[in-house]
């Protein structure tokens, strides 16, 4: 399944739907016309689509994922994984799209620390890159598809880019009982609100426009 793009994978994960072709009807003759004026360009429009080929830290394909905008200001992200632990995983996009496996974390010794904190400068688990756990299998698989008012494709394409990760614990979201304390203060510590305590990075994608 590694290398299929995310509607092969959905569709090898039973979460698809394949689609034949039909023939297009054979066009009507037209009367000649006269010759058109050149018109004038047009500018690019933007991307309304993006994706990212999922890969563990020894570079192998693990799954993918699709972004696509919907208007009203919101994105449907639609993913599809295969060969991971089974469990919740945290998911989340980071702020830089780089996925460089030997870049270690420096605190923790994780790799793909070249991709950055989560998308947005904001506390967690309000980051615009922050999104619901991934759930894996048993068997390794999973997949997921929801809207999202977070981000717009454009704006993960801007910059610097940006990445999608997948981790080896569960995001918590930050939902610390007042009963822990943190440094003598009740509530979330400093690496929960940073990271949702979801632990390693396990792969990586740099996410691209379609």
């Amino acid at each position: 399944m590694f290398g299929m793009t995310t509607a092969a994978l959905l569709v090898a994960l039973g979460t698809g739907t394949a689609v034949s072709a039909q023939p297009s009807p054979s066009p009507t003759p037209s009367a000649p016309t006269s010759p058109a004026s050149p018109s004038p360009s047009v500018a690019p429009s933007a991307h309304t689509k993006a994706d990212a080929v999922i890969k563990d830290a020894q570079g192998t394909p693990v799954g993918s994922l699709e972004v696509e905008d919907r208007g009203s200001g919101k994105s449907i992200v639609t993913v599809a994984v295969a060969g991971l632990p089974p469990g919740f995983h945290g998911f989340h996009v980071h702020s830089k799209g780089v996925c460089d496996p030997t870049a270690k974390d420096p605190a923790t010794g994780s790799p793909f620390f070249s991709a950055g904190s989560h998308l947005d400068t904001s506390s967690h688990p309000n980051h615009r890159g922050d999104l619901p756990n991934l759930l894996v299998g048993k068997d390794g698989t999973g997949g997921a598809s929801y809207l999202t008012d977070r981000f717009s494709v454009e704006q993960l394409l801007t910059g610097q880019g940006t990445a999608i990760v997948v981790h080896s614990k569960p995001d918590n979201m930050a939902n610390i009982p007042d009963r822990y304390a943190a440094g003598g203060k009740a509530g979330p510590d400093a690496d929960t609100l940073k990271s949702g305590d979801s632990g390693a990075r396990l792969a990586c994608g740099v996410i691209t426009g379609q």
